[in-house]
Order: structure tokens, then C-alpha cells, then sequence
């Protein structure tokens, strides 16, 4: 084998394990590949993979939502809600969970009550606004609302999901900062 050969074949292997070691932690539950938060005014854009100024409406529901969520979790909610009532289908429960995340963060604990269970309605399965809901439950003094949040989250993840670890840390009066 020519020394060019062993040199091309030594790269493939590399790349090859690298691409495996990447699969594992993605399937491990690694988040290393999150959102990045864009200047104000501006949308991250998966299929371009950069923040873009939203023309025309070119970046797709999908996109805004997952960034308006980037957003409220970089303590940036009004941005986050501005981002929101720009999508073209906004009754999902996901876009419902964003909007009630923000608004809680922004003081509006029943305000944010109300969309939680407007996304329930929509998805009685989704765990993670469960766990949301029951941390607002806490803000207003209601633990016995929480924990059934809480039980609910264990039927549909277990007790090891993060849904149920975290509500389970607020109601203990640990909750994520």
C-alpha cells in the first residue's frame, strides 16, 4: 500500500469512528447540538443553519417555535413571545407550552396556567408541559396540583425523564434556576 493509501485509509477510519462516537452520545441524551440564540430581530434557520432576518415568512413554524423556546430558556421572553405570534399555525402544543413558559417567567403565572392547558388539550401525552404546569402550580401555592402533574409525568416517562426529576426538585423546593 502506497503511502497515500495508508494515509487515505487511516482518515476514513477516523471519520468513521467519530461518526459513531457522535451517534452514541446523541442516543446517550448528549444536547450538544442546541439552538444557538441570534441577535434580536433575527431567526435561526435549521435548513440554513444560521440566523436569519425572516423575509416573507421563509423560515418554517417548526424553526420559530424551537427558537422562541431558545429564547425563553436565555431569560429572553418577550423576544421569545414576539417570535411566537409570528407563526403561521400557532394552536400546537408546543407553541401553546413556549408561549406559557415565557409568560410565567415574565410574572404571568395564570396567564401561563391557561396556555399549559390549552397544550394539554392538544397533547395530553406531553410530558414536559406537564412538568411546566406543575411548577406554576407551585408559584401559586398549590403543591397538591403539582404532584398530580407529577404522578401524570410518571405514567407517560417514568421517574428517571427529566419532566419528572425536575418538578419533582421544585416540589421539594429545589427548582431549576
Amino acid at each position: 500500500m502506497t503511502p497515500n493509501a495508508a494515509f487515505k485509509q487511516s482518515r476514513l477510519l477516523i471519520g468513521g469512528a467519530l461518526l459513531l462516537i457522535s451517534g452514541l452520545s446523541h442516543a446517550m441524551g448528549d444536547n450538544s447540538s442546541t439552538t444557538p440564540t441570534c441577535p434580536k430581530g433575527q431567526i435561526y434557520d435549521s435548513r440554513t443553519k444560521s440566523c436569519m432576518v425572516d423575509k416573507g415568512g421563509m423560515i418554517s413554524d417548526a424553526d420559530r417555535t424551537r427558537y422562541a423556546y431558545t429564547l425563553a430558556k436565555a431569560k429572553r421572553y418577550q423576544e421569545a413571545l414576539a417570535v411566537l405570534d409570528t407563526l403561521k399555525q400557532p394552536n400546537t402544543a408546543q407553541a401553546w407550552n413556549y408561549r406559557g413558559y415565557a409568560t410565567r417567567k415574565l410574572g404571568r403565572t395564570d396567564e401561563g396556567i391557561g396556555y399549559y392547558q390549552r397544550a394539554i388539550a392538544l397533547d395530553p401525552h406531553y410530558a414536559l408541559v406537564r412538568e411546566y404546569l406543575g411548577e406554576a402550580w407551585m408559584i401559586k401555592g398549590r403543591p397538591d396540583l403539582a404532584k398530580a402533574q407529577l404522578a401524570t409525568i410518571k405514567t407517560l416517562c417514568g421517574t428517571g425523564c427529566e419532566a419528572y426529576r425536575d418538578l419533582s426538585e421544585a416540589i421539594k423546593g429545589h427548582p431549576e434556576s
